[in-house]
């Protein structure tokens, strides 16, 4: 096959006139745009968001805009890539850094994206999901699933920030992202599912026949029980410790289009991942290193945020004890039949 193909230009005037009123246009000239070979040619870049940057610039958003006039008080963390104001931080991930302050909360509504957060700093935040009280502690991932109803609240005396990862990006392409509002939720006077039904791995709620269990069965996945089987595991196991977020009931993804992957890196250890299909993101909970990716270098620190555009070439090293939160859509990849992962 030729690997020129033919141009629009080559193609006479009146030719084109005549297929710009009849609505069509001519593939071969595009082709390669849509179907290059051999790999993808992404749109994404690769991003940093410094926390300490951020974070300033976040606290005055609260100075000046109140809660009720956002809605949800976020910056969004935009893919250099598609410059800035996009609401992308890879081609499938949205990501933003959400602030509550002392007192505020969040009006309840639901919406066709699925979200997760992810706390950064604060004490006293809680998310209520479907009338269950989600307690907001550093490094807790928290659901709120496409079509759940869910308010945020703050109890505490200082600010409340989260990481905010939706599947925005999709429902905006299928012209399927909506909200509605309702009013905040009753909450019941329970533990989370977290503390009572899911408090222990391998173990699950008795079946009785009949009884169905809920699609998400869990909405918390506290990091202080995250980090303890990293380290467990980085204790027994080789190479890096990584653990996946998964449902409890199925052992499937937390969510259908997005995954969530728990990383501890020793002091001076290196990763070198095989090349995946997926974009990513990489959130620090705590701990510093680099990464160079595509022959980019990132010098990240605590609370900070990254990504990585799909078949990305990345290297991880840590200069001392690092536990992050990899984000990722090899979920939504499985289901369409084309995750995949190449060796370097």
């Amino acid at each position: 096959m030729s690997e020129r193909l033919g141009t629009l230009e080559e193609l006479p005037q009146d030719y084109r006139d005549q297929m710009v009123a009849a609505g069509v246009a001519p593939l071969w000239p595009m082709m390669r745009n849509v179907l290059p070979h051999g790999a993808p040619r992404p749109m994404t870049r690769v991003g940093h968001w410094s926390f300490p940057a951020v974070r300033p610039l976040l606290l005055r958003a609260g100075e000046l805009t109140p809660v009720e006039k956002a809605e949800r008080r976020v910056l969004v963390l935009s893919d250099p890539g598609r410059g800035s104001g996009a609401m992308q931080a890879t081609a499938t991930i949205y990501l933003g850094l959400q602030l509550l302050l002392p007192g505020e909360s969040a009006p309840a509504h639901r919406h066709t994206p699925s979200a997760v957060r992810i706390v950064v700093e604060g004490q006293g935040g809680y998310t209520v999901v479907d009338g269950e009280r989600l307690p907001m502690e550093p490094g807790d991932l928290v659901l709120t699933p496409g079509g759940e109803w869910h308010d945020h609240g703050h109890d505490g005396d200082k600010p409340v920030i989260w990481l905010d990862a939706l599947d925005l990006p999709l429902f905006v392409q299928l012209e399927g992202s909506y909200a509605i509002e309702g009013d905040l939720q009753a909450q019941r006077n329970r533990p989370d599912a977290s503390q009572v039904e899911y408090s222990a791995a391998g173990l699950a709620p008795s079946r009785r026949p009949g009884r169905g269990t809920r699609r998400y069965p869990m909405m918390r996945y506290p990091w202080a029980a995250t980090e303890a089987a990293l380290r467990q595991m980085a204790a027994f196991g080789e190479g890096i410790a990584e653990l996946d977020y998964i449902n409890p009931e199925t052992g499937e993804d937390v969510l259908p289009a997005l995954g969530f992957t728990a990383m501890m890196l020793k002091a001076d250890q290196v990763e070198a991942p095989p090349l995946r299909s997926c974009s990513s993101a990489f959130h620090v909970i705590a701990g510093s290193g680099r990464s160079e990716i595509d022959g980019q270098v990132i010098d990240w620190g605590p609370k900070d945020t990254f990504t990585a555009p799909v078949f990305a070439r990345i290297r991880h090293e840590a200069e001392s004890e690092a536990l992050l939160v990899r984000i990722h859509d090899r979920p939504l990849q499985e289901k369409l039949g084309y995750y995949e992962e190449r060796a370097r």
